[in-house]
């Protein structure tokens, strides 16, 4: 089965972000559990976790099909101690509104060295810092998007995955997302058959499939190979309609969020009727 939905608001409450999954037609989603543009925000109320859990059940979603993502602001990678302390704070804050939630999921860009150190010693500190998060929090799966390596942005080459992977003390609690427009960009082909085999092998291979806990399903503004990260939406970009198609066709993306984060939200619904079409092609 695939989770297929769209990174919908929580504008509002949380709760909000099922019924606007609900809405789209989704049978997963992400959100933000807080403002992504800010460190901090006010604890989450007991009725918006209440509501956010009944209306979970009433619609038929499940943890397994949700990948909360963390603001934008957090570099668990940081040069700077106080600044990567402050990011480090605020994921363990974002760790701890998932598990209230009752879900599984962190979904986080790994970091950024800032062209201040080298990339071996930026993967060190994220790993530093998961390690540290996973030992302050009891059961969040820490999820690791590839990157299109935009800038000094790491996680653009899936053995920068498989590196922070290797030095997480527990395995059980660390997964990838592959976001198919970062890695289109970061030069990962997935428009043929031939070019989406080799690929995926080439994950497996070095990451490994057990660690893929979702997938962020966007076309590319972006050329090939050019690390630059711009979304599109589902064949109106340089990636083209097949690589859907092939995903939506692989077993073994099942049982995983299917997340949208393409530029047209009115698209959403149409988007997702089309992928589920793709399933039995």
């Amino acid at each position: 089965m695939k989770y297929v939905g769209a990174h919908v608001s929580a504008a509002g409450g949380v709760e909000n972000a099922v019924k606007n999954a609900v809405e789209i037609g989704a049978n997963g989603f992400a959100l933000f559990t807080k403002n992504q543009r800010q460190w901090f925000a006010k604890p989450l109320s007991e009725k918006s976790i209440t509501k956010f859990k009944e209306w979970m059940q009433e619609h038929g979603f499940n943890a397994d099909a949700v990948l909360p993502h963390d603001s934008y602001l957090i570099n668990l990678g940081h040069p700077e101690v106080e600044k990567r302390e402050k990011s480090l704070e605020s994921f363990i804050d974002e760790a701890r509104r998932v598990e209230q939630l009752g879900l599984k999921y962190l979904n986080f860009h790994p970091g950024s060295h800032l062209k201040k150190i080298s990339e071996e010693e930026c993967l060190d500190l994220i790993s530093e810092s998961v390690n540290h998060a996973i030992k302050e929090t009891e059961s969040c799966v820490f999820v690791i998007e590839t990157t299109a390596g935009q800038g000094s942005n790491l996680g653009y080459k899936f053995e920068h995955l498989a590196y922070i992977i290797d030095k997480i003390e527990d395995k059980e609690r660390i997964g990838v997302c592959i976001d198919t427009a970062h890695i289109f960009a970061a030069g990962y082909d997935i428009r043929t058959k031939e070019a989406y085999e080799a690929t995926m092998k080439e994950f497996d291979e070095i990451v490994g499939f057990k660690y893929l806990k979702g997938m962020h399903i966007n076309d590319s503004k972006a050329k090939f190979a050019s690390r630059v990260d711009r979304h599109h939406s589902l064949g109106k970009g340089e990636i083209g309609i097949d690589a859907f198609k092939f995903i939506m066709q692989d077993e073994r993306i099942d049982n995983i969020p299917l997340v949208l984060e393409t530029i047209e939200p009115e698209l959403w619904p149409e988007e997702i009727k089309m992928l589920r079409s793709f399933e039995n092609v």
